[in-house]
């Protein structure tokens, strides 16, 4: 999608002709006093494309123009640009006939203003968006490109393996949160002007901290104001980072900014980070180092990140088997041209071990592939694990999702020694999960407390309930959202 540099714009005059461009932000906005000038772009077809979506309004949407930030108009067509953006990456990696989990319908639904929060989230319903003022200053999530392709990435990966939404291991929903940050930084290196913006801010090393690399700073800078020990100092996250892999279970169920959690946004990082450092070292290989090297290097990173996603078994030590088949598909596609980048950035990030990594480099085809046979969603059976109930207040036991697949790669994590990190069985996987969200208090009881009364908690920020299947109580996910409870 082209857009017309990142030089301020002025308002055209009125003409008969049909208006070809609309405002919108190149990247994130930032910070209120940042000062950042809209560009044009094309006018985005939300129709268009084997993956659709629909703003969704209580009237007509306003006719395409040159509106001004901070009307509703404006955050309209900037948040169709960042999605169209968004949907014209992943149409294009993505294998054919891959459409939205079914329960999204034909168009994804995506409200821009959902309430008063400092939060986003997509829940097989849609993506939602939402609005707060803060020190004053008006702040709407959906603004950012940043935070709509990253919401956009949890809906595109639940259309490629939707069995990850129900899988009970702190890893799947660490990675289903790394892939949304992963979508924002491949979505926007299609831009050609930040592209140009990021290679001169970092001298062309891609691993080094840029306007790229800052996720949502506007988002970031709103919630430091009010909580600022849980994000980082300029922005929500930030991808260049020096997080090092330990097993989650071993890990608190929350923590600052600072400090590393097993909470899935926190412990996201650390693939997110990982998969940033394999970026510059597959930009590094490229025969051209400018702007159109960078665009291949991050087209061959999605695919082989899209490759992967369909290879890689469900296993509670999801981010190294995720490693490996990415030096797999690496293998396949590319004959092991970024085999050493790949090899390189997960070792240091601690998500494949020494002896892990270089086994797989050596001998890159794993196992054949043998799916579970249960698969969420269509009222197929799901395997499920029971857990006491009265450890989590319940009169009965609670049954959680228990699927789990057969490993492709013997493959592990760093760990304290050299023998890397010891991988837990699905049920204490599953056990592990289900205390750390109702540690984090994430979980909805509302449909099954009995005489304890209304909860006063915002829906938008319990990602998961307990509901009666039958004669029994199970554990569900509803939605992955921000996760950070700012307003409650």
């Amino acid at each position: 999608m082209a857009i017309r540099g990142a030089k301020p714009v002025t308002a055209r005059k009125a003409t008969k002709r049909p208006v070809q461009t609309v405002r919108c932000w190149q990247d994130d906005p930032g910070s209120p006093d940042r000062g950042v000038q809209p560009v044009e772009a094309a006018v985005p077809d939300l129709a268009r494309g084997t993956l659709p979506t629909t703003i969704v309004t209580d009237g007509p949407a306003p006719p395409a123009g040159l509106y001004e930030p901070g009307t509703a108009e404006f955050r309209h067509w900037a948040a169709a640009e960042a999605l169209q953006r968004s949907t014209t990456l992943w149409s294009s990696l993505l294998p054919k006939g891959v459409t939205w989990y079914p329960s999204n319908g034909k168009r994804l639904p995506v409200a821009l203003d959902d309430g008063e929060d400092l939060n986003a989230y997509y829940d097989r319903n849609g993506l939602h968006f939402f609005h707060a003022s803060v020190g004053g200053r008006p702040v709407f999530s959906g603004e950012s490109p940043d935070v709509c392709s990253h919401e956009l990435g949890h809906a595109i990966l639940d259309a490629l393996r939707p069995q990850l939404w129900d899988a009970s291991f702190i890893e799947a929903g660490a990675f289903h949160e790394s892939f949304g940050d992963m979508s924002a930084l491949l979505v926007g290196l299609q831009l050609p002007s930040l592209r140009d913006l990021v290679l001169t801010e970092t001298s062309g090393h891609l691993y080094r901290t840029s306007r790229l690399s800052r996720m949502a700073e506007q988002l970031g800078w709103a919630i430091r104001q009010l909580r600022p020990e849980v994000v980082e100092p300029d922005c929500l996250r930030n991808a260049v980072n020096v997080l090092f892999y330990r097993d989650p279970t071993t890990l608190p169920p929350s923590g600052p900014a600072a400090t590393l959690s097993s909470e899935p946004h926190s412990f996201s990082r650390v693939f997110t980070g990982g998969f940033l450092e394999a970026l510059a070292g597959i930009h590094a290989l490229q025969a051209r180092l400018d702007s159109p090297g960078l665009q291949q290097a991050s087209l061959d990173a999605g695919a082989l990140l899209i490759d992967a996603i369909t290879a890689s078994p469900l296993v509670p030590s999801y981010y190294s088997q995720f490693a490996a088949h990415m030096i797999e598909a690496d293998a396949n596609r590319f004959q092991g041209r970024y085999t050493q980048a790949l090899k390189g950035a997960f070792v240091k990030h601690g998500i494949l071990s020494l002896g892990s990594a270089n086994a797989v480099a050596a001998s890159p085809q794993g196992a054949p592939v043998v799916r579970a046979r249960a698969v969420t969603g269509g009222g197929e059976l799901r395997p499920l694990v029971p857990l006491g109930g009265g450890r989590y207040g319940l009169g009965e036991d609670l049954l959680v999702p228990a699927l789990a697949e057969t490993k492709r790669f013997s493959v592990v994590g760093s760990g304290p020694d050299v023998d890397g990190a010891a991988s837990p069985s699905p049920d204490e996987a599953a056990r592990s999960l289900v205390e750390d969200l109702f540690r984090r208090d994430k979980v909805d009881v509302t449909a099954v407390a009995g005489g304890r009364g209304p909860d006063s908690r915002p829906v938008s920020h319990l990602s998961h309930a307990v509901v009666r299947e039958g004669d029994a109580l199970v554990l569900v996910r509803r939605s992955v959202d921000c996760g950070f409870d700012v307003f409650r």
